[in-house]
């Protein structure tokens, strides 16, 4: 049974994660898209809680950059303090899974080769409408929208890590906390926004993340 949880009360989880760790280069579609090589294994970096809005709020582009994309996500909530998991075991660790905006000034992401600021902007990570429990992960339809325009169409069977395969990974790297988010990386269609614009991120079971654009003040 699918139990939906909005996001500002879920159960007692933190408001805010403790981290979000995201995934680099996880569609097999994606990574052709973009003439690279498969992983051999997941591609890790965090981005910033503190970047979380809501579904509705604004994500606000900084001025200055040349480009600021759009990047629709799976995301996984954990439940329970997860470390040095088993791959078969790990979904017992989930709560239940969310969309996330993985929002990225592309020309900083180049410059800096790592992605913590390109990645890290305050309004960089909507995540919503709510966290559903009980879904199947393996393969949930995927779709960003741009002013109503189709960007991405893709489904979870793309990914080149698997959901249990990523928290067993993770897990043996850093203890995941209850409420921390992996965003499993995104399909192939990613895009530049402007102020102005709306983008919608639907997954299947999961609902419509919606944020408009605007532009920041300073």
């Amino acid at each position: 049974m699918i139990d939906e949880i909005a996001i500002a009360d879920h159960l007692g989880l933190p408001r805010f994660p403790s981290k979000i760790v995201a995934v680099g280069l996880n569609y097999r579609a994606h990574a052709q898209e973009m003439g690279k090589a498969l992983p051999e294994e997941p591609l890790l970096f965090l981005k910033a809680p503190s970047g979380i809005v809501e579904n509705g709020t604004p994500i606000e582009r900084p001025r200055g950059y040349e480009r600021t994309d759009f990047e629709g996500e799976l995301g996984v909530v954990i439940g329970r303090t997860a470390r040095r998991l088993r791959e078969e075991e790990a979904l017992d660790y989930v709560f239940g899974y969310t969309i996330v905006n993985d929002v990225t000034v592309r020309d900083l992401q180049k410059k800096d080769v790592q992605y913590t600021r390109a990645k890290g902007f305050d309004t960089f990570c909507p995540i919503g409408p709510r966290i559903v429990s009980g879904l199947d992960p393996t393969n949930l339809k995927l779709q960003t929208r741009l002013n109503g325009a189709v960007k991405q169409d893709s489904s979870t069977h793309d990914l080149i890590f698997s959901v249990p395969k990523l928290i067993a990974f993770i897990s043996s790297v850093m203890t995941l906390l209850p409420g921390d988010i992996i965003s499993t990386g995104t399909p192939p269609g990613v895009g530049p926004i402007a102020p102005g614009d709306v983008v919608e991120i639907e997954i299947e079971g999961i609902g419509v993340l919606r944020n408009p654009v605007v532009e920041a003040q300073s």
